[in-house]
């Protein structure tokens, strides 16, 4: 009688690819949004907040280093589901560090843990989805893959967030209570989909491990120098790096300001408010914003609509900027403001995906390029994050929602001149 449990067992990719998406995508949202939001209600310091949990993105820019030494020890299998026990029981330890007087630290501590993990289970779930799948089939589960990571985002920042303000609010909980009954579910969730993958989950190939460490070394050397020569690619780096930048200044400290009380100059939100608002419906607009925008790239062909997709991703910042100044009290009009900033902001976000895919990845070495690209961009949002709460905290909510504005202008420029290397009606061939 066959082994029911063995993981080589052919499964039906639905099976896992869910699964393995929704887990990439709880531990990053929990830690770069749904994190701020609970040191905000424990009474951490805006500018605490937003520095701390700026750097942990950090692990997600060191993708090509963990890759390296992924390759040479273990199984992508391994990796996922060691990477999701680990992730389940830091969040566990979380839960019983929030009462703690010295809270801010261990839970940091615990949280660089999480993106530790979460790093490396993002790079061992996409090897498996690429080992396992051939093209037609990655194409065909594609959308599914966003679909079940964008469903923990609307999990972590909109319902889990609301079950937070929901416990305290109606249920009399601490606030430190409720936020440990949100930690309980993240833990649960992350050891339920570990045991699930116990079960479903292929192995991918397994490599043949023909190189030792420092062959490999030298491997990813090669590859990072090929990167760097390659046309353009510094004005591609600039590029990348200020078309999110104003995105990276508002990214903290807009959850902040609209929980902000309005004497203080914020919104006053609540968190039942603010996870149905910019946790739910910002995130759906989101979604539809990004299915949107590959239909219109599609379409027109990208170098014909970059310029006008920065347009969208950059402006619509402003509406922080008018909630400073005019501070609006109906929920209608804010929850209006936060769907055309996010559904902007989706639509916005394809263009420098698709361009990195297009303009930057071509070549001998183009998964690999890809991935070193998605890493910078990572770091060219951690870095303006990493000063934002100082400047919130100086300027004030009015004078740093202009500033973000005034960092939208380079992003724009440098747009409107970026050359292309490759003809984009065209399939980009191997770069020479």
């Amino acid at each position: 009688m066959k082994n029911q449990n063995n993981p080589t067992k052919k499964r039906h990719p639905i099976s896992w690819i869910l699964s393995v998406y929704f887990a990439m995508g709880l531990p990053f949202i929990t830690l770069s949004i749904v994190s701020v939001v609970m040191f905000k209600d424990m009474g951490v310091d805006n500018q605490q907040i937003a520095f701390w949990t700026s750097w942990l993105i950090l692990p997600w820019s060191l993708k090509p280093i963990f890759s390296l030494i992924m390759e040479t020890f273990g199984t992508k299998r391994q990796y996922v589901i060691i990477a999701e026990i680990v992730s389940a029981i830091a969040f566990g330890l979380i839960v019983f560090s929030l009462p703690l007087p010295n809270f801010f630290t261990i839970i940091l501590a615990l949280m660089g843990v999480v993106a530790l993990s979460g790093s490396m289970h993002d790079i061992a779930g996409d090897g498996i989805y690429l080992d396992e799948l051939d093209t037609k089939t990655q194409s065909k589960f594609s959308g599914w893959q966003g679909a079940f990571y964008n469903l923990a985002k609307v999990l972590a920042n909109g319902g889990l967030v609301f079950l937070a303000g929901w416990l305290t609010n109606s249920m009399n909980l601490s606030i430190t209570q409720s936020w440990q009954v949100v930690f309980v579910i993240l833990g649960g969730l992350m050891l339920f989909v570990a045991i699930h993958h116990l079960r479903v989950l292929p192995t991918g190939k397994v490599s043949e491990k023909t190189g030792n460490f420092k062959e490999k070394l030298k491997e990813l050397g090669e590859i990072i120098v090929s990167f760097f020569k390659k046309k353009y690619i510094w004005y591609y780096l600039v590029f990348i790096f200020l078309y999110r930048f104003a995105e990276g200044l508002a990214m903290k400290i807009a959850p902040l300001f609209l929980k902000e009380s309005v004497e203080l100059g914020g919104i006053g939100l609540n968190n039942e408010q603010y996870g149905l608002i910019y946790g739910t419906f910002g995130t759906v607009a989101f979604i539809v914003g990004s299915i949107a925008a590959g239909y219109y790239v599609a379409h027109f062909g990208l170098k014909r609509v970059l310029f006008s997709l920065a347009l969208f991703f950059n402006i619509p910042f402003v509406v922080y900027l008018l909630f400073a100044i005019y501070q609006p009290s109906q929920l209608s009009l804010i929850a209006a403001g936060i769907v055309a900033e996010y559904f902007g902001y989706g639509f916005g976000f394809v263009g420098l995906i698709l361009f990195m895919m297009q303009q930057i990845a071509p070549g001998k070495h183009q998964m690999a390029h890809y991935a070193f690209a998605n890493s910078l961009m990572n770091l060219g949002v951690m870095i303006p994050g990493l000063i934002s709460g100082y400047l919130s905290n100086y300027l004030g909510y009015k004078h740093f929602f202009t500033l973000v504005m005034v960092a939208t202008i380079p992003a724009l420029l440098i747009t409107w001149f970026v050359p292309f290397t490759y003809d984009d009606s065209k399939k980009a061939k191997e770069a020479t």
